[in-house]
């Protein structure tokens, strides 16, 4: 399309074709109907037509329980909050000591290191002064001396005595963990729509909240929960999980519809364990963590050093809130008419298998797909007498016609006005002409089967009637009758020019030429195919000039060429 200023004002649309068939049009609607109920599904599941907002939340943790155990080395101790919660364990955590490992009485001083790894010193040149790694409990002194009766160690300067045990006791000395409560206390806004909740709900009052006690069945809605009911939800065992502690995750979910009567926005509790609770799988499971108390005995600082084994609760809040949009309910009904296209697939698809017939499935190709050549491309059609189709081929500058490959296959197609004409012309005037026998030329090229061909320069216009060896189309009796018959080509110059004059002449036998060679394509060709232009054979178009020739003998060949009309169309026309 040229680059005009008035193009822009040009509308375009899409080409249809519409198959009047009881069948296809059941299917289409079926399929359509299909397509509707799970987009309805699907808008109404997903709530699509709602605009969505993330939430914004804050969580706070209060413990509560006292437990009392007995431990060899200290004898029975009260722990309450302030013990078994530990160090912050960082942002919406807390943590609850169930297991320790102590080591009393520690003063700043030196002795024999712990054997790590079975590593063990013979004298003090194997122990290097101020050394020390990850691994060590102090800095060694440069001595090598006894850790026991058997074995040598490096001295270390540290607290002595060293912290020896590895392994928790077995059971957790703090069982009773999994009766102390927690309450959480969890605010959520959600900024687009200027929401805020709470987990602590309007209804819930004072004397509710002294008695209630989270139950997934019973009391899903209350904020108070028992550790030993979490771990419980998380499916695992309290006990287990006491002895090196472990991650345990509470989850609280806020999906919120805030349209009208469906109006909900209240909180959902769920658990999970979060880290890998199989040692003989983990290098180092559980969680600890060591603190110690300092006291002064006689005017020298000790220590009591604990090794805490615990759980960490992290609370983590997800959410979001939907609220009826027009613009989220237009878009999604604009995203997914693109799913009609896929009843035209199917359907399409369904008429190119085996369920229809040949002809059927090439008259909608046809009628559906139009094929518009490049421009510096020429499409040529021939037809030959032995063969009952259309071959469409590639013009070629050094390949003959005859040779050429076809690109692509055609049925004929009758010209029924054509043949209606000529059986009305033949009747009412009873045209019978008799056709001069046709010999073969003695001579002829090598790509001509019929032997009536005469040689040519162009490639274009080295075409035999014959695929194979045979008899020449021009010893037909219909071709004398069709194509030669001169008052059949009177009649039809009268009939498409009535006022053209049949006078002797250069004039008249040119205009008689090249209306035979049109009635030899109406013939032959009937409809050919569009953008394709059909070439005669050498054989035809020289018995047709033999029988109206020029005097002077000259005669211009096939000459292609291109004509617009229609606008922008192109179309192509031959001149021989």
């Amino acid at each position: 399309m040229p680059c005009k200023l008035l193009n822009v004002c040009v509308y375009e649309t899409n080409k249809l074709v519409r198959i009047q068939s009881v069948r296809l049009g059941s299917l289409k609607w079926t399929f359509n109907g299909v397509i509707l109920l799970f987009i309805c599904i699907m808008l109404l599941w997903n709530k699509e037509y709602q605009e969505h907002d993330y939430v914004v939340s804050s969580v706070t943790a209060k413990v509560k329980g006292v437990a009392m155990t007995s431990l060899p080395e200290l004898g029975e101790i009260v722990w309450d909050v302030v013990d078994y919660s530990g160090p912050s364990q960082g942002k919406n955590s807390f943590f609850v000591v169930t297991n320790v490992i102590v080591t009393k009485n520690q003063r700043k001083g030196t002795c024999p290191e712990v054997p790590q790894n079975g590593i063990i010193c013979q004298k003090d040149k194997d122990c290097i002064k101020g050394f020390w790694d990850q691994h060590s409990h102090g800095v060694q002194t440069g001595a090598c001396v006894k850790f026991d009766v058997i074995r040598k160690t490096c001295e270390v300067s540290a607290w002595c005595p060293l912290e020896s045990k590895k392994k928790p006791p077995r059971p957790a000395l703090l069982p009773s963990a999994e009766n102390f409560t927690v309450l959480i206390k969890n605010n959520i806004r959600f900024p687009n729509f200027n929401i805020i909740r709470r987990n602590i709900l309007p209804e819930m009052t004072d004397s509710y909240l002294k008695h209630c006690q989270f139950n997934s069945r019973t009391d899903p809605r209350c904020p108070i929960f028992r550790l030993g009911n979490i771990v419980q939800e998380a499916r695992e065992n309290f006990s287990e999980m006491a002895v090196e502690g472990g991650v345990i995750g509470i989850q609280i979910s806020w999906d919120c519809n805030l349209d009208g009567f469906l109006r909900n926005c209240l909180p959902k509790y769920s658990f999970r364990r979060l880290d890998e609770k199989e040692s003989n799988r983990t290098l180092y499971p559980g969680l600890n963590f060591r603190f110690a108390r300092y006291q002064t005995v006689n005017g020298v600082e000790e220590r009591t050093l604990f090794k805490a084994f615990g759980i960490r609760f992290d609370v983590m809040v997800f959410g979001t809130a939907g609220k009826f949009s027009i613009i989220q309910l237009i878009i999604y009904i604009g995203s997914t008419l693109s799913y009609y296209a896929l009843t035209t697939l199917f359907i399409d698809w369904l008429i190119g298998t085996s369920c229809y017939s040949k002809e059927a499935r090439q008259n909608y190709t046809d009628k559906k797909v139009e094929s518009v050549q490049d421009k510096q491309q020429c499409i040529l059609c021939v037809s030959f007498v032995d063969e009952n189709h259309i071959a469409l081929v590639k013009r070629s500058q050094k390949r003959s016609l005859q040779q050429a490959k076809p690109i692509s296959v055609h049925p004929w197609k009758e010209d029924t006005g054509h043949l209606h004409a000529m059986v009305g012309v033949r009747q009412k005037d009873r045209i019978i002409d008799q056709q001069p026998q046709v010999l073969p030329r003695r001579s002829h090229p090598d790509w001509c089967l019929c032997g009536c061909c005469l040689p040519s320069n162009q490639p274009q216009e080295q075409l035999c009637c014959r695929r194979s060896i045979g008899r020449c189309i021009t010893t037909s009796s219909q071709f004398g009758q069709l194509v030669l018959s001169r008052p059949v080509l009177e009649a039809v110059l009268l009939y498409r020019e009535p006022l053209f004059e049949l006078t002797e002449g250069e004039e008249q036998t040119a205009a008689l030429r090249h209306c035979a060679y049109r009635q030899y394509i109406s013939w032959r060709f009937g409809v050919p195919p569009k953008e394709c232009l059909p070439v005669m054979p050498s054989c035809s178009v020289w018995r047709i000039r033999e029988f109206f020739p020029s005097k002077e003998g000259d005669y211009t060949g096939l000459r292609i060429s291109r004509t617009q009309f229609c606008g922008d169309c192109h179309a192509f026309f031959m001149v021989y």
